[in-house]
């Protein structure tokens, strides 16, 4: 092609694309922008095209989103090059030529050159293939040699097989994004709800000759002209959505994550309102319409989908009477009458009753979905207050299986919500916490998962513990029932426990439940956040602490009902806040303070010799002498037993027995009892920056501390022990172990000066939503030591650069409590030294924690 022409086409396209984006912005019609691009690349097409002089057996088409007719601004542009026989030399130059100026004329082009024979063949191979070639187009060429590509891709289409494919296909991509169109960063093409879920309908419809369109799929009666307008709606939505998208990007994008939701949602004209605690930004409005808008997507693709599979795959349909009411069909349950939920608006209950207390059924039929999608706006305060509504509704609670699939049906129905009206206050409701990845609604039924999980024999293997205590609670019913509560009242301004109470009690009190039965899940609606602070932030060799939280509980069943919706709660956050550590906190605080709701004293001397026993008991099964361990023990005081467990303790015991007058430093390593990352152990003669020598050393290893005990013996040696994990320990343990133990030991012998603590970098999702770092330092109880709090955007380095400071002030450790909550970090230190008897240093101490906090 000559220069001028080839430049003519560039800015022709370039041109054509400023004019079509800033009609867009003016008017905000993407269905307008999608064709109005696709017909300026076309002209392009065509007029290259013209300009290749391939031979006459030749066509060039659209296939996938380009040959359905719409073009996203970044979106590749799909091109199937069609032959009539394989290339010789000549037409192969031509056409490497003619892709290389689609390349140059700035075009991102996805093409592949075949002739027909060579796309059926790979049509039957390849399902993506397939699909494409559902939506072709010719753009220029050869009309007659794409017509027969038509012809014959119709006659080698199997819908069915095709169906299946598709729906199969559809559920990996689910699964991919946990199932939940919900989660806070969705994709708006491919997370569950979105326009990928859409174009499976018509893909689908298409192939089996039933609509090409969704006023097609009205008229041929597998939706109503309501159905229809409605996915029309969201559709535009979604496209909408995805070419702001772009546009803001630069690039092709099509996740909504964190960093662009205000944006796109100023660019729809969504603001904030509010402010304080009860401010509301601009992504929450811009969000809460996307879930709703997925959760339409989500149901009425289950319905279309049903009825195409009903046409594509027909049964002699026979019906077993259930009740007046209902039938089951071909294993899944049907209405009895088109105006059942009409006549019986208590149905809509009923129907999920009878789906948790007959496992055989599968679902719905296509008929009872659609009826009871549209009977949900029946649901009002009579239906609420009527004894029957309440009495179904805790049968769904009391369920012996099927609860959770139960409730997540009636949450994608609107039934839920409709049912616990706040409930649907919070169906979408983001949680900028930085450590929540589902809307408020999704995290609670994951909860309640959770708790489930606890009662099934193939989930025993997670949390053998839980489940073991579930298998002896009586009525788990309530557990699920605090656990649907616990942060109901999330984004109404004030502590969300305290106005759950209020709820919860409700509820309780409508629905005939005893007292005692209210006493309970109202308690643990108000204090579900309780254990997991106590054990992850007070010291739980601490006597008074263990007292007060047994005072807290009270007794047994309420600490084991407390212990096990904590478990269910922490795991329901994210998959990244869980981990061993956390578990192994949680199950030693339920232990001993059973133990003293049991009438055994949580004292220190009881527990000194316990664990010195155990101890003992595990050193002799190695062979030691039985006066082994008296000279390390002798220069340990009681702190020391009580921070550490008895297999710590003999570990430490048998690594430093033969090494206690060493000038040299001893690291020893092990993989973590607890199943998780590796125990370090540290002995040196005690020096001034100890901790913050360590800290830099992990953290240039990119490991994670989660807990760190600091110990200074009687005769001037640091005797220190970490829990530190890394992505890659499971693979190379033993390499790793070897490294540590031989570089920190060198590290520390070297006494080389502190590196400078770097700034760090703060994960995207940190940026978005930093966090204001708080620091608190306050004398304990006892006024013995100082506790310091620190709260702030986890990032890499942080923890030395808090080690840091403190090595400035001459501040000794004690014990470093790490909480990590996804993007965000609450570390309690226990610490003492002479700078912190003056109250001038303690602000200075502070002041300069506040700053190594910020990035």
């Amino acid at each position: 092609m000559k220069k001028h022409v080839r430049e003519e086409l560039k800015q022709q396209l370039k041109a054509d694309r400023q004019v079509v984006i800033a009609a867009f912005q003016a008017d905000g019609k993407p269905e307008k922008l999608l064709r109005n691009l696709r017909q300026s690349v076309d002209g392009v097409l065509e007029r290259a095209w013209a300009e290749a002089a391939l031979p006459a057996g030749t066509a060039l088409v659209g296939v996938g989103g380009y040959g359905r007719g719409e073009l996203f601004p970044y979106s590749d542009v799909d091109l199937l090059i069609l032959l009539e026989h394989a290339p010789d030399a000549p037409t192969t130059e031509k056409l490497e030529e003619l892709v290389q100026l689609l390349w140059d004329l700035g075009l991102e082009i996805g093409h592949s050159i075949r002739t027909v024979d060579e796309c059926l063949s790979e049509s039957k191979a390849d399902i993506t293939v397939q699909t494409s070639l559902l939506e072709a187009r010719l753009v220029c060429g050869n009309q007659a040699l794409f017509e027969q590509l038509q012809q014959r891709y119709a006659a080698a289409m199997d819908p069915q097989a095709f169906f299946q494919a598709k729906t199969a296909e559809m559920r990996q991509r689910h699964a991919k994004y946990e199932d939940t169109a919900f989660s806070l960063e969705p994709n708006c093409k491919e997370s569950p709800g979105g326009l990928r879920d859409l174009q499976v309908i018509l893909w689908v419809a298409k192939a089996a000759g039933l609509a090409t369109s969704w006023r097609t799929l009205a008229t041929g009666g597998l939706i109503t002209l309501t159905e229809a307008r409605q996915l029309m709606e969201k559709e535009r939505a979604f496209k909408d959505i995805r070419v702001r998208l772009h546009l803001h990007a630069g690039r092709r994008e099509d996740r909504l994550v964190f960093d662009v939701q205000t944006a796109i949602a100023e660019s729809l004209g969504l603001h904030a309102t509010g402010s304080g605690p009860h401010m509301r930004r601009a992504s929450e409005f811009l969000m809460q319409r996307y879930y709703w808008a997925a959760k339409t997507v989500t149901q009425l693709n289950t319905l279309l989908l049903q009825n195409i599979e009903a046409r594509l795959f027909p049964q002699d349909d026979v019906a077993v009477a259930i009740n007046p009411r209902f039938n089951e069909v071909n294993s899944l349950i049907d209405i009895s009458a088109d105006d059942t939920f009409e006549r019986y608006p208590s149905a809509m209950l009923e129907i999920f009753v009878l789906m948790t207390e007959r496992p055989a059924l599968k679902g719905m039929t296509s008929r009872a979905t659609r009826a009871l999608w549209h009977a949900r706006f029946k649901i009002d305060a009579a239906f609420r207050h009527d004894p029957v509504n309440r009495a179904l509704f805790l049968r769904i609670m009391k369920a012996p299986v099927g609860i959770i699939h139960a409730l997540r049906r009636m949450n994608e129905m609107s039934i839920l919500g409709r049912y616990l009206p706040n409930f649907r206050r919070i169906v979408g409701q983001m949680q900028h916490d930085l450590f929540h990845v589902y809307t408020v609604d999704q995290h609670i039924l994951m909860v309640v998962r959770n708790m489930r999980r606890f009662t099934m024999s193939e989930h025993a293997h997670e949390y053998p513990y839980c489940s073991q205590l579930m298998a002896d609670f009586s009525q788990p019913w309530l557990l699920y029932v605090a656990a649907l509560f616990h942060d109901i009242a999330k984004g109404r301004g004030g502590d969300h426990s305290k106005l759950g109470v209020a709820d919860a009690n409700q509820f309780c009190h409508d629905h005939g439940m005893s007292a005692e039965d209210t006493e309970l899940v109202a308690f643990l609606v108000e204090n579900h956040l309780c254990m997991s602070q106590v054990a992850q932030k007070q010291d739980l060799s601490d006597p008074d602490v263990i007292e007060a939280f047994a005072r807290v509980v009270g007794d047994e069943r309420h600490l084991t009902a407390l212990y096990l919706l904590t478990v269910a709660d922490i795991r329901g956050t994210s998959p990244k806040v869980w981990n061993a550590w956390k578990g192994k906190l949680l199950e030693d605080l339920y232990k001993v303070t059973l133990r003293v709701l049991g009438g055994e004293p949580h004292s220190a001397d009881r527990e000194l010799k316990n664990r010195q026993h155990e101890a003992l008991s595990t050193l002799r099964l190695y062979g030691l002498p039985p006066d082994a361990h008296l000279k390390l023990w002798q220069q340990l005081d009681v702190a020391y037993f009580l921070r550490h467990d008895a297999s710590d303790i003999a570990w430490q015991t048998r690594s430093l027995c033969d090494k206690l007058d060493s000038k040299l430093p001893v690291v020893k390593c092990r993989l973590a009892p607890i199943g998780e990352g590796l125990q370090v152990a540290v002995y040196v003669p005690d020096q001034p920056d100890l901790f913050a020598r360590i800290c830099s050393y992990f953290d240039r290893k990119n490991f994670s501390i989660l807990d760190a005990k600091i110990h200074t013996t009687k005769n001037g040696y640091a005797l220190d022990t970490f829990l530190v994990t890394e992505q890659n320990f499971a693979k190379s343990y033993r390499d790793i172990i070897s490294l540590i133990e031989h570089e920190l030991g060198e590290l520390l012998l070297s006494q080389a000066p502190l590196p400078p603590p770097g700034k760090g970098r703060l994960s995207r999702l940190s940026r978005t939503f930093p966090f204001q770092p708080t620091v608190d330092l306050r004398p304990d109880e006892r006024g013995q030591y100082y506790l310091l709090s620190v709260a702030a955007n986890d990032r890499t380095g942080l923890l030395y650069s808090i080690a840091n400071v403190l090595t400035r002030y001459r501040v000794n450790l004690h014990t470093a409590k790490i909480m990590t909550l996804g993007e965000r970090v609450e570390d309690v230190f226990l610490v003492d030294g002479p700078a912190l008897n003056n109250a001038r240093n303690q602000i200075l101490l502070e002041t300069d924690l506040l700053d190594a906090l910020k990035v």
